[in-house]
């Protein structure tokens, strides 16, 4: 199929138009190949393009795209050499941020749910066009070590582990990526823990006062889920070839 169709088809299932984003979201680079074989990955890295070259793919299907806001425009050292790359080849890229965290079944979020084997139960508020974050619950009430050593073994990497005091986690809070953020908000939210991907000096402080575990697990790690749920997705409903390339990041 011609890339445009993939990415209407795409857009719509992700309710594309329905989010102000920090970068487009959709085709951002369309090539001149119709999509046969598909290559999806967290971040359109120059390691992540060279991988779908050694795979002669069509197209590149990711989270972390191009064109981001207040970005340099101008088109010299690594991003001319990436759409070099790209448009020597008639690659495709398509992009898809925040629509791609808040799908209810191949969002990163939801991803994230089935992974660490939560019931999702809500979302939460995240001051966006639609809410990113999810509130859940275990089957069996956890110590933190336990869910820490289950975050581990689902994501690959130890997460660092702030500890809001010694209770047991009974409902949690999650959202991928740089949601640490949120946590202000999610502590009145009545949750043992939230969980994302990454951690700042203040949220310390703000997870031990207000008596909250939180686990950061890793931009990269915890947005993994996304961009491989939805190539199988398109591979399935399209008759494509599909691989998901994980191109490690410690981030």
């Amino acid at each position: 199929m011609e890339p445009r169709q993939l990415a209407d088809y795409v857009d719509g299932l992700l309710e594309a138009h329905a989010f102000r984003d920090y970068a487009p979201n959709g085709l951002q680079v369309e090539g001149t190949r119709p999509v046969r074989r598909l290559v999806s990955g967290v971040t359109a890295c120059q390691a992540l393009l060279d991988a779908a070259v050694e795979r002669d793919a069509d197209a590149v299907l990711v989270h972390h795209g191009y064109f981001w806001k207040n970005e340099d425009a101008r088109v010299t050292g690594m991003k001319a050499q990436r759409l070099r790359t790209l448009l020597g080849r008639g690659m495709s890229v398509l992009a898809y941020h925040l629509p791609l965290d808040a799908h209810p079944r191949l969002g990163n979020n939801a991803c994230l749910a089935r992974d660490l084997g939560l019931t999702v139960t809500d979302t939460f508020d995240t001051g966006t066009d639609r809410p990113l974050g999810m509130v859940g619950e275990p089957s069996e009430p956890l110590a933190l070590s336990a869910f820490t050593d289950r975050v581990a073994g689902a994501l690959g990497r130890e997460p660092v582990t702030v500890a809001g005091g010694s209770h047991a986690i009974r409902r949690l809070a999650w959202c991928s990526g740089g949601g640490q953020g949120f946590i202000d908000h999610v502590a009145t939210l009545g949750v043992d823990l939230y969980l994302s991907g990454e951690i700042s000096e203040p949220t310390v402080h703000t997870a031990r006062e207000c008596g909250l575990h939180y686990v950061a697990a890793g931009h990269h790690a915890t947005e993994r889920g996304g961009a491989r749920a939805l190539g199988e997705h398109l591979a399935e409903r399209f008759d494509l070839e599909h691989v998901f390339v994980d191109i490690d990041s410690p981030a």
